[in-house]
Formats: C-alpha cells, structure tokens, sequence
C-alpha cells in the first residue's frame, strides 16, 4: 500500500497524477490495516466519520467522477433519502468487500484515464448544485480532482486510526513493510 510517487518519465503527466492518487488512495486503505470490523466502523471523534465509511465514500466517489467523465450515471445515485448511507456500511458490505470493490474501481480508473486521447478532453458535469458551475471540466481536472478528494480522506483516516489506538501512519507503513519505525 506504500506508494512511493517518482518523478514522471518524459511527458508521462498521466502516469504521475496516476501515481498521486494511488498514492492518497493508499493512506486511507493502510489506515484500516490489523482493525477489527467494529473498529473500523467506529467514531472515535467529534466527527461521525469512521474508517470503513471513509473507504466506502472514497471508492463511491471515485467511481462517480470517472462514470461522468465516461458520460455515464455513478452506479449509486445519492440524493437527500439515501446521502446517509454514503459513509457506512449496510447490508452486506464489509472492509474486505469495499476494499476489493475499490481495488476494481482503481483498476477501471486508470485503464480509463490511460485510454483518453488527451487530457484536455473535456465533459459535461450534472447541473446540481454541488458540481462546478462551469458545466465542463477536463480529464486532468477529474485527476486533480480525486487526488484532492483522497488527500483530504486520507488525513482524515490519519487522525481517526491515530485515536483509535494510537497507531501513526509511519508505524502503519512499517509494519506493513514488517520492519519497525523509530
């Protein structure tokens, strides 16, 4: 889950904005590493987020923006009667079956973005009043876009973890790299 993000190859812009996200991606999935369900879907802060509800809201919304940019509907429409259930799990959904689902919508993300002839493609955005007002925007604001959307989960996976049981992401990556941080 540790991404180290190199420098681009020559003219690779995908390929390095690719590596970002992966690499934010990889702060909220290693901050569930060795929990137990219940502390996943705990909330150890003021806030009512948790970790497993982090990883679903991230997977949901990264799988939402590229549907978009494919000129397709997010598989899960949110509105006022379901926005609830976007940071939690119901039903059957579990840690590894959100993570496996994500790991699947990390995979069609970047085919997709590698796929596109240029990343000043452009496509059009709903007209809802959460989305830009603009109505287009590009492949390579899409890209900024999750990075930006994952940073911010990932800090806030950080804090949940480190309240949790104390456990840091240096320590989460070293024991994830069986090794010890000191």
């Amino acid at each position: 889950m540790v991404t180290h993000v190199a420098a681009e190859a020559h003219g690779d812009e995908r390929g390095a904005l690719l590596s970002f996200l992966e690499a934010e991606r990889g702060g909220i999935r290693r901050a569930l590493i060795g929990l137990t369900a219940e502390q996943a879907a705990s909330r150890p802060s003021a806030s009512e987020l948790s970790l497993s509800g982090l990883l679903k809201h991230a997977a949901e919304v990264e799988q939402g923006w590229i549907a978009r940019a494919r000129g397709e509907q997010p598989a899960v429409k949110r509105d006022e009667s379901n926005w609830h259930e976007c940071f939690v799990l119901v039903g059957e959904e579990t840690v590894a079956s959100q993570l496996a689902h994500w790991e699947k919508v990390a995979a069609e993300t970047d085919a997709f973005i590698r796929s596109v002839p240029s990343l000043d493609d452009t496509f059009a955005l709903p007209s809802d009043p959460w989305f830009p007002p603009e109505g287009r925007v590009s492949m390579r604001w899409v890209l900024l876009r999750l990075i930006s959307e994952m940073a911010r989960h990932s800090g806030h996976a950080d804090i949940i973890r480190e309240s949790l049981d104390g456990a840091t992401a240096f320590e989460l990556v070293a024991k994830e790299q069986g090794t010890s941080w000191s």
